[in-house]
């Protein structure tokens, strides 16, 4: 079975052949035209090998596990995920799907996550609710559980000792000697949950686990959440055949939290557990947790309800009352990152964007500033490594360009700044645990991801995956109609350049006008103007390329890295500011001969169809019809900590929240609509929909509707998938054509 494509070289081999136009249907079938590139990527601690996660030839949905061999450059299957469980089909737990959804990889089956043990000796990985362990020297796999009851969040202890995990809402351990697992919580209380993460962490703090290992394994700091104060939100899940009525206890903008605490647990249950005090104010949110590299405590980002104020708090292993190390405040909100890195010297390197921009900054031991690593008007992306011994640090930022993807290396002192990184485009990094090695997986807008082994210099070990799109390659056939992208930006008198990219379409001709597909997202944490290649979103607008339109996407105020001050503005006033700036790109469209402002479209989904419905209802004149795929129609009824993160709290901006629905807009919506929702979304909810539904009706507006039972807000059913897509494109095709 060959998975990898060994070889250097790009895309001339392409330019002679034939070109075959893309279909909706090609676009989701199997295999993927993005090709071979692997998923998960990660070097051995050891620095031998390099493992991955690989789609099945036959399905591309089903992971595998495969490794590539440094010393010998063979690439080989460690582990088949059908041939571990002969077949049988994966059964997850309520939980279990809640994560991955959470995790946008609801998709996938088979091995969806894997780690590796300290010594880089053994892999762990859950497999349909039970654990697995997989020896490396002796090629085998040994199982650590059976079907005692669905296995969630795994996680091997620094030593290999034991494997941790959640089942049944409480935290486990079992030795990996074998032996029993068994439970170092009981708690029975329906409301309660140990070592998890609550909805909010999940789905919008990037937090996905509730638990983590001291560095001498003797210890494990653990979450609680009671969700006894979070409201129930009954909602219905239609299903072709069936409808449930789902209790969910889901936390509103406005509404009361879970209840978080923190204790220290032994994996041993022979010493009683350690409270950490989490402080008076019990309206907060637990943000991150690392332990100190010595084990000797526990650091814990807090964050208030307003998410104004973000503190790092040092507790002693042994307990007591924490140490504030540092506050960072803002009068709009504190973005949350992972790039906390704790140092052998006590010091510890923090990111903040006090500056205006994401820097890094360097603290002793007791929360004093030793120097600013990093500064100017661009941004560190995250922290890929941290060299000790040489005392430099790698991350991937935007000092080059913002709509590209760069590593750097940099002294602790904050000098000797050095690009690392040289092609131009997307660079996603993982470092061996050294920082000796690195492998980056690197694509461009017309080049899908190649992924490469380097020395922590750049110089070029060995090509993993080349990915080259030559005869054999998914993608071939198809290349040489696909249209390069053009960059721009407009200049505003808002606040700040906006970044553009369009697609003009196939067998262009000036003298043509042709209709716009504007396709929108939008919202905080995001950026869609990128020199990368997007898969199958930009093979999508390829195709609207094809059909003859000029596709079109901005990144408008509010959008991430480009700096705190362009996303402030939509501070309390979401769905303002995105749609005045959407409206400056419009405008710009309309001064082109070669556009037909008579038939602009516009399509969005999540906060895109937010998007989407707001530009319909404020600037219905400028635009001619619009597709909204499972939009927000009302902050009101969407989670706490992302809303209120823009929005602040509903009792204290209640003209913003009322301003900021579609509802007080509507009158203005003359254009075409074709509303697009999952009928069982646990994130979106379906009552997004149907408020906005029965509020058309009342003003009699007619649009269309199309509604998928059973499906989530990612739309991922086999068949599904594809059928949104045609409905959505080929609404603008009829319409426009």
């Amino acid at each position: 079975m060959k998975k990898l494509l060994l070889g250097v070289g790009l895309m001339s081999t392409v330019q002679a052949m034939a070109f075959e136009p893309l279909t909706i249907d090609r676009l989701f079938d199997d295999p993927d035209l993005s090709g071979t590139a692997p998923r998960s990527l990660k070097l051995s601690p050891d620095g031998q090998r390099a493992t991955f996660l690989q789609g099945r030839e036959d399905d591309a949905g089903r992971m595998d596990l495969w490794q590539y061999n440094i010393a010998n450059g063979k690439t080989s299957l460690l582990v088949d995920s059908l041939k571990l469980r002969g077949g049988a089909a994966e059964e997850l737990s309520d939980e279990e799907k809640a994560r991955r959804e959470r995790a946008r990889i609801s998709s996938l089956s088979g091995i969806v996550s894997y780690q590796f043990s300290n010594d880089g000796k053994q892999l762990l990985f859950p497999l349909s609710g039970d654990l697995y362990l997989y020896d490396i020297a002796k090629q085998n796999t040994r199982a650590l559980t059976n079907g005692e009851g669905f296995a969630t969040d795994p996680k091997l202890s620094p030593k290999s000792k034991y494997v941790a995990f959640v089942r049944d809402r409480n935290l486990w351990v079992a030795d990996t000697q074998g032996g029993k697992a068994r439970p170092l919580t009981r708690s029975s209380n329906k409301n309660e949950a140990w070592g998890m993460a609550e909805f909010v962490a999940q789905e919008e703090m990037k937090r996905m686990t509730g638990y983590w290992w001291s560095p001498n394994e003797d210890a494990i700091v653990a979450a609680k959440f009671d969700e006894t104060p979070v409201p129930i939100a009954k909602r219905s899940e239609i299903y072709a055949d069936r409808t449930e009525v789902i209790e969910q206890r889901y936390p509103g903008a406005g509404t009361k939290n879970v209840l978080i605490s923190l204790a220290i647990l032994d994996p041993e249950n022979k010493r009683a557990p350690i409270e950490l005090d989490l402080g008076e104010e019990k309206d907060i949110y637990l943000a991150r947790v690392k332990w100190l590299a010595d084990g000797s405590g526990v650091l814990v980002q807090r964050q208030d309800r307003k998410q104004q104020r973000l503190d790092l708090l040092l507790y002693s292993a042994k307990g007591g009352k924490p140490t504030t190390l540092l506050t960072e405040s803002s009068p709009t909100w504190v973005n949350l990152n992972e790039d906390l890195r704790t140092l052998k010297d006590g010091d510890f390197i923090w990111a903040s964007e006090r500056s205006g921009f994401k820097h890094l900054y360097r603290y002793d031991a007791k929360g004093k500033l030793k120097n600013a690593i990093t500064s100017g008007d661009w941004q560190v992306d995250e922290v890929e490594a941290v060299d000790q011994q040489q005392q430099q640090i790698y991350f991937t930022g935007t000092k080059a360009s913002a709509l590209e993807k760069q590593l750097y290396r940099v002294d602790f002192s904050g000098e000797n700044l050095t690009r690392i990184s040289r092609k131009r485009g997307w660079h996603n990094i993982s470092f061996a645990k050294d920082a000796s090695v690195y492998i980056d997986s690197w694509s461009d807008d017309l080049i899908p991801s190649q992924v490469s082994l380097h020395k922590s210099n750049g110089e070029l070990i060995t090509l993993l995956a080349a990915n080259q799109v030559k005869e054999g390659h998914a993608l071939f056939p198809y290349f040489k109609g696909l249209q390069q992208p053009e960059y721009g930006k407009l200049s505003t008198s808002l606040g700040g350049d906006l970044y553009y990219q369009m697609l003009r379409p196939k067998d262009f001709d000036p003298k043509k006008k042709y209709p716009v597909f504007l396709r929108v997202y939008g919202g905080p944490g995001s950026q869609q103007v990128q020199r990368r290649w997007d898969g199958r979103w930009g093979l999508t607008d390829q195709y609207m390329a094809q059909q003859g339109f000029v596709v079109f996407t901005l990144d408008n105020r509010g959008s991430e890295r480009r700096g705190k001050k362009f996303e402030d503005p939509i501070y309390e006033k979401m769905g303002d500011p995105e749609v005045q700036d959407q409206l400056v790109g419009i405008q710009f469209l309309k001064t082109q001969p070669f556009v037909d402002s008579e038939r602009i479209g516009v399509f969005g989904w999540s906060y895109g169809g937010y998007m989407t419905l707001m530009m319909l209802s404020k600037a219905s004149d400028q635009i001619a019809a619009g597709v909204s795929v499972a939009p927000v129609t009302d902050w009101m009824l969407y989670d706490t900590h992302y809303t209120e993160r823009y929005m602040g709290l509903p009792q204290e901006n209640e003209e913003g929240y009322k301003n900021s629905a579609i509802f007080p807009h509507l009158d203005g919506m003359t254009s075409d609509l074709y509303l697009i929702h999952g009928m069982a979304d646990d994130n979106v909810l379906f009552t997004h929909a149907t408020t906005l539904m029965a509020k058309l009706q009342k003003n009699g507006v007619k649009f269309r509707l199309m509604t998928y039972p059973g499906e989530k807000h990612g739309i991922t059913g086999d068949g599904q998938r594809t059928h949104v897509f045609k409905e959505i494109t080929d609404y603008f095709i009829e319409k426009f054509q």
